[in-house]
């Protein structure tokens, strides 16, 4: 029985051996050995993957292996349901990232792009490049948003600055929400009162506040409400797979997002603080109609819809009709950045901001022999600009085969779609 057992134990060994050299030789084949630069990346970003030896619970939650319930199946973009932990996966991304990237961003604008998706440009901003390279090959290497880029973050800027606003302290000390974290053998940890402030959150999800500097939101509903409250869901247990670890509050890491219509639906003080509202003056003036559309936004918590803060494209419908309901003039105003202007210069405040009222002036000529009787007036977004003929097609050409030019085009034309988000009529 002895011999037996140990020749079974080194059939085993040979066998891991063998799947350990050809997973090395697929490596080498395929150019994924890890390079120079991404070592120097990882000395300080370290992977996800290290810190599950201790943290499985919130890297599978990170990861989007644990608890895949029915609304984030229903939802079916895991680029919205779990947006940090495929930063970098998301066809999305990867789609987007793509058609700005001709335009021929400098080095400078690539890397103000990562910095939110790969905070590590922000200490490495001579790999933003390489790393960019990579995402647009589907082949990353280094980490987009994982453990290190949050638990790294020590400061934010005290004052409004340019996004992102969070100041990463490179070294082997890890930040979080515990006064008394465990202490371990693999990294020191410290509080700091930072993962319990919104200020924490807008640093990049800089659109949703009035005030990022701010560590409360404003508004009298969501009193003593932050980000984490909704977004990383409370629970009960331990941060580490520790046995006999203390028991208290954590949040999850899924970080989930629009995917929880719930929140809105059990609070209709949020729901209508939250959904913008519109009113219409209008008179009649010679052959045409003019005004103004008052498009007002609630204060509360953070704009809507979700989605990027540099990308949202939002439409102002204008339909003058007469008694019967015939349309006499109609016209859309867009209100958005196309790609060759994202992130050249300033990022100007997205149309949809809380707190906010925006006034857009209109003039329409009627029909001749039309008689004005009625206003329509519908507001939508979509969640990315429509890119011109030209630039899809020089996307496009760019990638390696049909399949994934098939991927490219439907997230584009799903993503384009406008949705409407409110609707006004007013009898003229």
């Amino acid at each position: 029985m002895q011999r037996l057992a140990m020749g079974v134990l080194l059939l085993l060994m040979a066998v891991l051996n063998g799947i350990f050299h050809e997973r090395a030789i697929a490596q080498k084949t395929d150019g994924q050995a890890p390079a120079d630069w991404v070592a120097e990346i990882e000395k300080i970003f370290i992977r996800s993957e290290d810190c599950k030896q201790c943290h499985d619970r919130h890297y599978e939650e990170w990861k989007g292996i644990r608890e895949q319930t029915p609304d984030l199946k229903s939802f079916g973009r895991v680029d919205a349901a779990l947006l940090h932990g495929t930063s970098f996966e998301s066809p999305v991304f990867r789609t987007v990232l793509g058609l700005w990237m001709q335009t021929n961003p400098t080095a400078q604008e690539q890397q103000r792009c990562l910095s939110c998706h790969a905070p590590a440009v922000t200490v490495f901003p001579q790999h933003a490049e390489k790393i960019a390279a990579q995402v647009l090959s589907g082949k990353s290497q280094v980490e987009g948003i994982g453990c290190a880029s949050c638990h790294l973050i020590n400061a934010v800027e005290t004052s409004p600055q340019p996004p992102p606003t969070y100041k990463v302290q490179p070294g082997e000390m890890l930040y979080g929400p515990y006064a008394d974290p465990e202490e371990n053998l693999v990294h020191p940890a410290t509080q700091t009162a930072l993962f319990r402030g919104a200020n924490f959150c807008t640093s990049c999800h800089f659109d949703k506040v009035k005030d990022v500097t701010q560590k409360d939101l404003p508004g009298e509903i969501l009193q003593g409400t932050i980000c984490q409250d909704c977004h990383m869901e409370p629970s009960t247990g331990s941060s580490t797979s520790k046995r006999g670890a203390m028991t208290r509050a954590i949040g999850r890491h899924w970080f989930r997002g629009v995917v929880i219509p719930g929140t809105l639906l059990k609070n209709r003080n949020l729901q209508a603080e939250w959904m913008p509202r519109m009113e219409v003056e209008a008179t009649k003036s010679g052959a045409g109609v003019e005004g103004i559309v008052l498009v007002k936004i609630g204060s509360l918590p953070h704009s809507f819809p979700d989605g990027d803060p540099v990308l949202k494209q939002f439409f102002l419908s204008i339909a003058i009709k007469d008694a019967q309901g015939h349309v006499l003039a109609e016209e859309t105003k867009r209100f958005g950045l196309p790609y060759e202007k994202i992130l050249r210069g300033p990022i100007p405040d997205p149309f949809i901001k809380g707190g906010h009222t925006r006034r857009v002036p209109f003039s329409q000529a009627v029909k001749a022999g039309g008689e004005a009787a009625n206003i329509e007036v519908v507001l939508s977004y979509a969640l990315i600009p429509e890119p011109e003929a030209a630039l899809k097609d020089k996307y496009l050409a760019t990638l390696a085969n049909e399949q994934e030019r098939a991927t490219a085009k439907k997230v584009i034309e799903e993503y384009i779609q406008p949705r409407m988000l409110t609707y006004r009529a007013k009898p003229l």
